[in-house]
């Protein structure tokens, strides 16, 4: 079963990657982690390359601080798809949400939440070296969370929707 639609915190994640350069021409890659029914951006790793078993990592960590979701929607690309990923998470419950190929709207929230990321941050610095990318993007991601309001969320911030919606 894929979910069409989130219904409360943690019932559907979406996830997705990003790909941007250093000054130097460097390729680095982001990987961002939301939560569709808060919009909270619950983590984005930045790396030159993310694979599986970065994945996998990332999501254990995000675990520590907040129950697993029902289920996680992606697009079917590699990294993905790959054993390790399917395996976690099967063995944290977590249904995977697989998008159909060549259909990126399915996947609105994160496509949403990547053209922000790219407007709002990417595209405004000049990122030297990763660890000032990786400074720079935990910055924006938590002025993101906490001080930007949404329509869609009535124009709250997803930290304070979150807040409102807790068991």
């Amino acid at each position: 079963m894929r979910p069409h639609q989130a219904e409360y915190p943690n019932h559907v994640w979406t996830y997705d990657l990003l790909f941007d350069r250093l000054a130097d021409g460097k390729q680095f890659k982001t990987l961002s982690i939301l939560d569709e029914f808060t919009r909270e951006c619950l983590g984005i790793l930045a790396a030159h390359s993310i694979h599986a078993q970065d994945i996998v990592s990332f999501l254990g960590n995000i675990l520590n601080n907040r129950p697993a979701p029902a289920f996680l929607r992606s697009d079917n690309g590699s990294e993905f798809t790959s054993q390790s990923v399917q395996l976690w998470l099967a063995q944290n419950s977590v249904g995977p949400a697989f998008i159909p190929p060549g259909q990126p709207w399915k996947n609105g929230f994160i496509e949403s939440f990547h053209d922000k990321f790219r407007d709002e941050c990417l595209q405004r610095e000049w990122f030297q070296f990763l660890l000032e990318a990786q400074v720079v993007i935990e910055a924006w991601r938590l002025q993101y969370n906490i001080h930007r309001p949404h329509s869609s969320l009535a124009y709250q911030t997803p930290a304070a929707f979150a807040a409102r919606h807790t068991h």
